[in-house]
């Protein structure tokens, strides 16, 4: 069987922490896109942001541990806690050494890195934390949380560009079918609303400059689209064989049934605008999980926003889909809240688990003149609808594509 539970889920994001405060401002329609505030970020092409203001109010984590870490891996901490509390998980009760930490991200943790590099170059050596080696390198969430929960099992931190939390989901869920686990923590965390990382992310190319109506910037698939908006959060789920969540009683929240990762092999930076390599991932993971297109209730979206990106997602959905992708409904509901970059896609399937729970299709924002055509857009008002199947799409840079086939658990 290669199915496997997600049978906690744990979320740091704009719309909210926690999973009730996220759905709920999803479900909305509402933007969370701010101008960015917690810096002078002015003379930025862009500087407007999807944030969180208040993690401090959701976390026990100790000051002492704090100063060694970044902003990425205490949100990564808070939202594990989170995913095992929504679980009824006591992880510290399990065999470690069958217990692991898939995570992914694209940046690091600049925010620790960019003040003790500043404290470098003014106090010399003396100057800079001990901690700084450990604190910004892409692996410190893994390391932090196998630390905090003391697991042992294999592990592992996966960057890929924007792909690179759905991607450690796939991973994990190749592994549990493997048996080499019982379960594993999974997703992603991304802090990128700091003076070095915005640099980072205004040279990166297609980001919106709309700095003047944030509210309306981040507009996928729309013929007026000005590139995509950077968020900050993490999103974690738990993730068990299905047996054993069976057996311990708990509660499946969804069932990863299929993955599939493909790259177009085009350009260092572009998709191929064929979307064949999309359309491959996708059925691949259709396939894995022995479903067809006509069985598919919503499509989550990549929706970056820029063009040829927009366009060839769609294309792929039309290759698959057929006549189906225009009925099909899709969205992209981080265009509420921002691409959070590295743990966009595990966020993404938060986002579906929970529409599936609650029978709703998240809606996107901002799409007043549909391009391309010929798709379901679910837009600023939630519609209701049983979802018992369901594709969630993530992409990076140089065409890495990753779809994962999400399902709601069969009732006996």
């Amino acid at each position: 069987m290669k199915k496997v539970a997600v049978t906690g889920i744990g979320i740091v994001a704009p719309p909210g922490i926690g999973k009730r405060q996220f759905w709920a401002n999803i479900k909305s329609g509402r933007s969370f896109v701010e101008k960015i505030t917690r810096f002078d970020a002015s003379r930025y092409p862009s500087h407007i942001a999807g944030q969180i203001d208040d993690l401090e109010n959701y976390s026990l984590l100790s000051r002492r541990l704090l100063k060694k870490i970044d902003l990425f891996s205490h949100m990564a901490l808070v939202a594990s806690e989170m995913a095992l509390e929504d679980a009824k998980m006591d992880i510290r009760q399990e065999d470690p050494n069958l217990v692991g930490i898939f995570l992914g991200n694209a940046l690091g943790g600049w925010l620790y890195a960019e003040t003790e590099l500043r404290d470098l170059y003014i106090e010399g050596r003396e100057g800079v934390s001990p901690y700084m080696a450990s604190a910004w390198f892409p692996a410190a969430p893994q390391g932090q949380v196998s630390i905090y929960y003391g697991i042992k099992g294999f592990s592992k931190t996966v960057v890929a560009d924007r792909a690179s939390s759905l991607m450690a989901i796939g991973y994990a869920r190749d592994t549990l079918v493997k048996g080499k686990l019982h379960m594993i923590l999974a997703g992603g965390t991304e802090a990128p609303v700091t003076p070095y990382a915005l640099l980072c992310c205004n040279t990166y190319g297609g980001i919106s400059e709309n700095n003047d109506y944030p509210h309306k910037a981040y507009r996928p698939f729309d013929k007026n689209r000005q590139g995509f908006v950077i968020g900050e959060g993490s999103g974690v789920v738990l993730m068990e064989n299905i047996d054993r969540a069976e057996a311990r009683g708990s509660h499946i929240l969804a069932v990863i049934s299929g993955v599939g990762n493909t790259c177009d092999g085009k350009d260092r930076i572009n998709p191929d605008p064929s979307g064949n390599q999309l359309a491959r991932a996708i059925r691949m993971a259709l396939n894995e999980a022995e479903i067809t297109p006509d069985e598919i209730d919503y499509i989550s979206l990549d929706g970056l926003a820029v063009e040829v990106w927009d366009q060839s997602e769609a294309k792929a959905i039309k290759h698959v889909f057929g006549e189906k992708a225009k009925t099909i409904p899709v969205s992209c509901p981080k265009s509420m809240f921002g691409n959070l970059l590295g743990a966009s896609g595990a966020v993404d399937l938060i986002a579906t688990i929970l529409a599936m729970e609650h029978n709703a299709v998240p809606p996107m924002i901002n799409v007043e003149a549909p391009d391309p055509e010929g798709l379901n857009y679910i837009i600023n008002k939630a519609h209701e609808k049983a979802i018992n199947k369901a594709l969630v799409i993530s992409r990076g840079r140089g065409g890495i594509n990753t779809v994962i086939v999400i399902e709601k658990k069969e009732v006996a």
